[in-house]
């Protein structure tokens, strides 16, 4: 079957030599150069038509594993009602993430975010009975989240391409086959897709759900940071590690003594003061949960990851407390608060780091200016309310699986799938009718993948400093044909280009006049074409130059064996 053959003469492209001034990825320079994309406005891009054939290779790979695993695909709308988001919870609990309008008539919508609710309705109209199931549903379609500062170019946007996928059974076993069957299509995509990878435990977020993993692309503008354990090969997002509340040994502690310790309201200051280790102090990072004033406990030598804590606390709204929540509250001394003394669980409710056990001991705050406390004992001189790990995870913590230190990377992520189980059956009442005649609730499997993601994640991972390197399964062509001269070139390399076309191979053809060879090949470089064949001085003997745009490598060929070659890779 003949393919397609791109003149650039004749091409909408305008490449440039310098990088945008708002960017900081590889991703978002390359991808704006190259002329594969433009800015609109803050988190909202348009596709030019090279950017738009990646994209659509990509989406192409996604669809046809999709079709392969029996997943049906469907096109829901992007405009939404109001109304299943509030049955599930979620008109709420998205927040500010959620575009929200009205129409003329004053009735509330939404741009969506996910289809959890949508996909459940569909089927709770479509299928009433076990013999419908199981049904996998998919679709391939705009999202719309408010980003409060969409940035990296088309790696965080405020608009974005989505595949998301739902599995419908009536059975837990049900469900982890499909689960199976989800998790083993996504290898095969993100192989094809020439990218690397890595599955990680991982945690459900605003969509709920449990038995989550991630997808996630290994580069350093990679805004999620995952740990990995060199000896047993354990993985996890580090927003899903955890560590487990283990009681100190039995030990006969000092009574609780009170210091004073003038001008020593941070960690660093009251260690260097008492000259102790920051480990052997206690941080109480005071924060609202819902408007609540809540404590959460950590030694003094580890930071409290606020997003973890709030994954873990979702979908509570989590934020710092200010100067002003101290004025109302004299018990509260900033900089000085403690558990002790019947604080933790009374004037405050007190979250805990598992580090922080039973039998601990800790210097901590004396809830009185300049003064703390030290032989400060959990379970002695205060109890936990709550125990949650929500410590920053450090490089050398111990693996949960065998012990040994983790490593830390940072990391694109382009796909995520959980067992979402019944939490939207039961708020839209999904039932079918058993076998046995009775309804039974369904569960659920979701399974995502950012589209736009993966465009990124790609450039990010296999560009260089000449400029793109596409993998040819996604590339917006299979050669780049550069006509390095004048007629004689141009009409050669229109020719060659024609012969590969009529073969199958996808070319793009610079037959521009008046543009210099040099420009020509940096901008072959930037495209990142797979092959490169330059059509230059050799063409009065027959003769053309392919090169690997990723190796470097180069050949000069017979025009004859060069499209013989080209057409049958």
């Amino acid at each position: 079957m003949a393919a397609r053959v791109q003149r650039l003469s004749r091409s909408m492209l305008k490449t440039l030599r310098d990088d945008p001034a708002d960017a900081e990825t590889i991703s978002h320079k390359l991808l704006v150069r190259a002329g594969y994309v433009r800015r609109a406005a803050a988190g909202i891009w348009t596709w030019l038509p090279l950017g738009l054939q990646v994209l659509e290779n990509v989406t192409r790979v996604v669809r046809e594993e999709m079709d392969a695993v029996g997943a049906q695909e469907v096109l829901l709308p992007a405009l939404l009602p109001k109304e299943p988001y509030e049955v599930s919870g979620r008109y709420e609990e998205y927040g500010d993430l959620l575009f929200r309008l009205q129409d003329r008539k004053g009735a509330d919508y939404l741009l969506g975010p996910t289809h959890e609710e949508i996909f459940t309705q569909v089927v709770k109209d479509q299928c009433t009975s076990y013999k419908d199931m199981p049904v996998t549903l998919y679709q391939i379609q705009t999202k719309y989240r408010d980003e409060a500062r969409p940035r990296s170019g088309i790696l965080r946007g405020r608009e974005f391409t989505m595949k998301d996928a739902y599995s419908f059974d009536v059975s837990d076993e049900g469900l982890a086959e499909s689960y199976r069957q989800q998790r083993e299509a996504y290898t095969r995509i993100f192989e094809r897709l020439g990218l690397d990878y890595r599955i990680v435990s991982a945690v459900s977020g605003a969509m709920g759900g449990s038995a989550s993993e991630e997808f996630l692309a290994p580069a350093a503008a990679g805004e999620d940071t995952y740990a990995q354990c060199p000896s047993c090969g354990f993985a996890a997002n580090t927003e899903a590690l955890s560590v487990a509340v283990t009681p100190a040994p039995s030990a006969d502690h000092p009574a609780l003594e009170e210091l004073d310790t003038p001008d020593t309201p941070t960690i660093e200051t009251l260690a260097a003061h008492l000259g102790v280790p920051a480990s052997a102090t206690l941080k109480n990072l005071l924060v609202k949960i819902d408007g609540e004033i809540t404590a959460v406990a950590v030694p003094g030598d580890r930071e409290v990851d606020l997003g973890k804590l709030g994954e873990q606390l979702a979908p509570a709204q989590v934020e710092l407390v200010t100067a002003e929540d101290f004025v109302d509250r004299p018990d509260l001394v900033r900089g000085y608060v403690g558990p002790q003394g019947g604080m933790a669980g009374k004037a405050f409710r007190y979250i805990a780091d598992p580090r922080v056990a039973p039998g601990t001991a800790w210097v901590t705050g004396a809830n009185k200016p300049d003064k703390h406390a030290r032989n400060v004992v959990c379970g002695r001189d205060f109890e936990v309310d709550d125990y949650l790990d929500v410590v920053v995870v450090e490089a050398g913590d111990p693996c949960p699986s065998c012990g040994s230190g983790i490593e830390l990377d940072r990391a694109i992520e382009i796909g995520h799938i959980f067992q979402l189980g019944r939490k939207y059956a039961d708020a839209f009442e999904l039932d079918v009718l058993g076998q046995d005649g009775k309804p039974v609730r369904v569960t659920m499997g979701s399974y995502g993948i950012g589209v736009t993601r993966a465009v990124a994640a790609l450039a990010e991972q296999t560009a260089d400093e000449q400029g793109l390197c596409w993998p040819r399964e996604i590339a917006p062509a299979d050669v780049h044909v550069v006509a390095a001269g004048k007629a004689l070139q141009i009409e050669l390399a229109l020719d060659i280009a024609e012969r590969l076309g009529a073969a199958g191979t996808r070319v793009l053809v610079d037959d521009r006049a008046g543009v210099s060879p040099g420009v020509k090949f940096t901008d072959a470089e930037l495209l990142g074409v797979p092959t490169i064949l330059i059509v230059g001085r050799g063409a009065k003997d027959g003769l053309v130059e392919v090169k690997d745009r990723r190796t470097g490598e180069r050949e000069e060929l017979p025009v004859a064996d060069a499209v013989a070659r080209l057409s049958a890779a």
